[in-house]
């Protein structure tokens, strides 16, 4: 792999796919992770018959054994990393509240949302560290917000507002040797969005493949639409 690198999560549909199509036609080299190890092949086979530099792995990022396994493969090649996006998660909530939520729901979505990114994250660092302007970022959501979130999907919140936190913890402690921001890519008509969403996974994608390309980015925050917004 030759020029920018970049791995995306969860990027056999939705979001991180069309994350993965921006920056590969932006000729990166994109490292596209899946639990669907099917459609992961199929989405990265459809990139490589377009001329694009796509190349699947196998990832959940709930199993500590196989993210250990991808970092070994990816120290031997492609041996660094640029950026790491980490768009994998998932939403198992029923729209109830707190009091009502399973613990076993939370327990799941905690694992999927927050301790996944972050356990991967911390793997991935010594690769990021070899790029001359390394980036994570974290795909979260408005439901995450501390200011304007609550009310539905609890398990999702929670997890998402820890995801939060994680941005604002790692920003400080790389001290700007890595530039980590969260993003909300709104509500997108995905598989999880539905079909009644307002934004399609283009417009979803658009500041993340912004945070990880632009020059000038800022670190440690929670961006929507190319802007500051409040945590």
């Amino acid at each position: 792999m030759n020029g920018r690198i970049a791995l995306v999560t969860g990027a056999n549909r939705g979001i991180g796919h069309e994350v993965a199509r921006q920056l590969a036609e932006k000729k990166w080299a994109v490292i596209l992770t899946a639990r669907d190890e099917a459609g992961g092949r199929k989405a990265s086979d459809d990139f490589a018959a377009r001329g694009l530099d796509v190349r699947f792995r196998r990832l959940d990022v709930t199993d500590a054994e196989n993210i250990r396994r991808l970092v070994r493969d990816l120290q031997a090649d492609p041996g660094r990393l640029d950026v790491l996006v980490n768009n994998a998660g998932v939403l198992m909530d029923e729209d109830r509240g707190s009091d009502r939520v399973p613990i076993e729901t939370l327990r799941a979505t905690m694992e999927a949302n927050f301790f996944g990114p972050f356990e991967l994250s911390q793997a991935l660092i010594p690769l990021l560290s070899r790029s001359d302007d390394p980036r994570i970022i974290n795909v979260s959501s408005g439901l995450g917000q501390l200011s304007d979130g609550g009310g539905g999907y609890p398990a999702y919140s929670i997890s998402k507002a820890a995801l939060n936190m994680m941005t604002v913890q790692f920003a400080e402690d790389l001290g700007g040797r890595v530039k980590v921001n969260s993003v909300c890519p709104g509500w997108v008509r995905t598989e999880m969005g539905g079909a009644g969403a307002p934004r399609s996974v283009e417009k979803g994608a658009e500041s993340i493949v912004w945070l990880a390309t632009d020059p000038k980015i800022p670190n440690g925050k929670f961006i929507r639409d190319r802007k500051e917004i409040a945590w």
